[in-house]
């Protein structure tokens, strides 16, 4: 199948009117202009490779879209492969969290109901649109976690692991004062009691004892089963050499511009969200995207919370600095892949799958069709296909 008329963003450079063949579910030539009588016509649209979404945490709002109200497990993760599939997405971790049994931002949150998604997703893998993976945000202060991730890890349904913590004072939520605010507006409490709420995490967290042993004990056991390792929200330099001793590899959401700074001076991978990105800043008030992309301090885009900013975040970070959209498709595509160990794919070059995302840039900047393996899994029907 020929894909043609298209703007072709290569690892290293753009075709601006090129065409790319698929067989057998992957990316058999590229050629520097077009074809005649190719099956489908592009019409100069861009042309990407597919989006590796490392960290996506919607699936817990598909399966329960408020609070208390359960939808079929099966439904809500077929309606998220759905939608990440629009978005461009070919490669999803879903990222789900490993703590103590809580209502958490309006979502439960426990080991039977985290394990009822990871099991199910493993069953309809064959069946979806998108390639989903598991990424396993355990909370540092809840080490019975850990017993459950070697369970995981031992079936081999784990991808991904992050360290996080999430305790206020520090991390993403440093800023005691606007946690507070954010606390009350969410769950409709007063300021006062939402205060109190806080000092209780706080507390615990004091409480909670040295929980370094575990984490290299967990870190051990990922190394063994070859699952890359990340930190989360890290806002110092002093947390940033501490994670990296234990085996991470990836600082996502780096909360200041020291820390970003130390990831890359140990050779870490940085992610940020596209939330972020498109935004020009962090609902939490912690480092700009934009800022760590214009310092050469960002090397990978997640959905985060929002897989629609994924395409639009890249334009706009193309605008920024040297490397143009070359630079910034890297981000949700080579560097992803490098990073994760996924040799397979993150590039429109022969030998790799044919993961790939037709879209425009205006008026809106707006994903037209994905293809998964070569096989068209989005369209809006936009797309000139040859009539045979």
């Amino acid at each position: 199948m020929w894909l043609s008329e298209f703007e072709i963003v290569l690892r290293d450079r753009v075709i601006p009117s090129g065409a790319v063949r698929i067989e057998e579910g992957r990316i058999a030539e590229v050629r520097d202009e077009p074809v005649e009588n190719a099956d489908i016509q592009g019409g100069g649209r861009l042309l990407l490779p597919g989006f590796i979404d490392m960290h996506g945490d919607m699936v817990e709002k598909e399966v329960e879209p408020r609070t208390g109200v359960h939808v079929p497990m099966k439904t809500g993760i077929a309606e998220l492969d759905k939608k990440l599939a629009s978005c461009g997405v070919t490669t999803a971790y879903a990222a789900l969290s490993f703590i103590g049994a809580s209502v958490t931002s309006g979502v439960l949150r426990s080991e039977e109901h985290t394990s009822a998604i990871v099991e199910t997703i493993a069953e309809l893998k064959d069946d979806l649109l998108v390639d989903h993976r598991i990424h396993a945000r355990f909370e540092v202060t809840f080490t019975p976690a850990i017993a459950m991730l070697q369970r995981l890890m031992d079936a081999g349904r784990l991808h991904l692991i992050s360290l996080m913590d999430h305790t206020p004072g520090q991390g993403q939520y440093r800023d005691v004062e606007l946690y507070i605010a954010r606390i009350a507006r969410e769950r409709g409490m007063s300021v006062a009691d939402a205060s109190e709420v806080v000092g209780r995490r706080m507390a615990g967290r004091e409480g909670q004892g040295d929980v370094l042993n575990a984490l290299q004990d967990l870190s051990a056991r990922a190394r063994a089963s070859g699952i890359v390792l990340a930190s989360h929200d890290d806002d110092t330099p002093e947390k940033v050499e501490l994670v990296h001793g234990l085996g991470a590899m990836l600082s996502e959401f780096p909360v200041t511009l020291e820390a970003a700074q130390e990831a890359h001076r140990l050779g870490m991978h940085t992610v940020m969200g596209a939330p972020n990105a498109l935004r020009g800043n962090s609902y939490s008030g912690n480092l700009s995207a934009r800022q760590a992309y214009g310092a050469g301090l960002l090397d990978m885009l997640a959905s985060d919370y929002h897989p629609a900013s994924i395409l639009p975040a890249i334009l706009g970070l193309a605008e920024l600095r040297d490397g143009g959209l070359v630079a910034a498709a890297a981000l949700t595509s080579a560097n992803p892949a490098s990073a994760l160990g996924l040799t397979d794919r993150g590039a429109i070059e022969p030998g790799l799958l044919a993961d790939l995302v037709v879209a425009d840039r205006r008026p809106v900047a707006r994903v037209r069709a994905t293809f998964r393996t070569g096989r068209m899994i989005y369209s809006d029907g936009t797309l000139t296909a040859r009539r045979h």
